[in-house]
């Protein structure tokens, strides 16, 4: 077992992108081909040196992750690029390409999903006969997963303090989902909306998706795992899911490699954009582990279900969502005047806390997001109050060429 790291000494990333065919963006169950056409097997990962493909659950998404720890998320951007570029190429055999953002706009998953049908299969098969993974909420989430390290007990207890205070804000920069089954829902991160609900017959799997607040091994064992495993007990007999894996929290701790998993991010429109999210969460998490204008101590006291209010508010309106929570936004240092929006608070951090000077593609995305507004926003904007799906299907193919570009998505000009 490799020697755990101490906070901020490593990352780990994985970027889900949805298989579709490149003119109507139908969903193409053909990952395991993918897989097969580059090494000639059906394997669920597959080892690339420093970045790995992989498959979870169905058989339309691939993932692509770092191969362990990587010492910065400077520069990561191209390494990403460059797969999805490889994938493109390779798809192009089969009519397809990488769709990306957290949802499929038009998918209907009762009839578009095949689960991954090779290794793990007992696995995804427990979680389907449990919960039916056919939904949106199983099978239409395509997310960025960020890992983040902690060395002991004590580390581990800073880094879930300032996790689950940046939780609720999350949305605010990575929300790229307002389009479900050819309708605008209202939300800005429906991904979310359904993600939270996807578990709902067994409520303590998700809790209030912002954690408890608990700050050591053995208490988050005692409040969190076992009362998970008690509760799906009845539903799997056999212990095929009760591991570290199935709490599905926004943030989730994975003792096994010491290492905190964010999963709230929806993927961007390109691996720049995601590295841009990714690196203004990492420098507020810093600089609340630093106390930087708040103390541990304080950071601990604020319980989940105070934060999962301020959350709810995050995932509907996004950058527009109004906090009236005060000592909130004390926590982050800034001194709101009247009511103040998410979006402002994050145009405060990242001024604050993001140094970016030395990496002018990353600036220039985290500017376009805190200026012109998170992806779902701009997807908004350019598809107008009611759209047709054909004009749903011209936007989509647009942010396909932003990924293969490696672009920043404006309804004003190509990528």
């Amino acid at each position: 077992m490799n020697k755990p790291l101490h906070l901020f000494e490593g990352y780990g990333v994985e970027l889900e992108y949805m298989i579709v065919h490149r003119q109507s963006l139908n969903v193409l169950p053909i990952t395991d081909k993918l897989i097969y056409d580059e090494v000639g097997a059906y394997l669920s990962d597959v080892e690339f040196g420093d970045i790995a493909w992989s498959n979870e659950l169905v058989l339309h998404v691939v993932e692509l992750k770092t191969q362990g720890p990587v010492k910065s998320l400077v520069n990561l951007e191209q390494l990403f690029q460059k797969h999805v570029q490889k994938i493109n190429r390779m798809l192009e055999e089969h009519e397809a390409m990488l769709l990306p953002t957290g949802a499929h706009p038009l998918m209907h998953p009762d009839t578009d999903t095949k689960l991954w049908p090779h290794e793990h299969n007992a696995v995804y098969e427990a979680y389907n006969r449990i919960f039916d993974c056919r939904g949106h909420g199983w099978a239409n989430l395509q997310s960025t997963h960020l890992n983040l390290p902690f060395y002991n007990d004590e580390e581990f207890g800073r880094l879930h303090a300032a996790i689950r205070m940046v939780l609720p804000l999350v949305p605010a920069l990575s929300a790229s989902t307002p389009i479900l089954e050819g309708s605008i829902t209202g939300m800005a991160d429906t991904r979310l909306e359904v993600y939270r609900k996807n578990q709902q017959k067994i409520p303590s799997i998700t809790g209030k998706v912002v954690p408890e607040a608990v700050f050591t091994k053995a208490a988050y064992e005692q409040q969190i795992f076992q009362r998970m495993y008690r509760d799906i007990a009845p539903y799997d007999p056999e212990g095929t899911l009760q591991e570290e894996f199935l709490n599905s929290r926004g943030a989730i701790a994975r003792f096994e490699r010491n290492t905190i998993e964010l999963r709230l991010l929806d993927i961007q429109e390109s691996p720049v954009a995601d590295m841009a999210v990714l690196q203004a969460v990492v420098a507020v998490v810093q600089a609340l582990i630093a106390e930087r204008w708040a103390t541990l101590q304080e950071l601990m006291l604020w319980q989940e279900d105070r934060l999962a209010e301020i959350l709810l508010e995050v995932i509907q309106k996004g950058q527009k969502a109004v906090i009236t929570d005060r000592e909130f936004m004390r926590t982050f240092g800034y001194a709101c005047e009247g009511s103040c929006t998410a979006g402002e608070l994050w145009q405060y951090l990242v001024q604050e806390t993001l140094e970016l000077e030395e990496q002018p593609a990353v600036a220039q995305a985290i500017h376009i997001i805190v200026s012109r507004g998170n992806l779902s926003s701009r997807i908004l904007e350019a598809l107008g109050p009611a759209p047709t799906a054909e004009q749903i299907t011209k936007v989509y193919r647009q942010l396909a060429a932003c990924l293969q570009q490696g672009g920043v998505f404006l309804p004003d000009k190509a990528c």
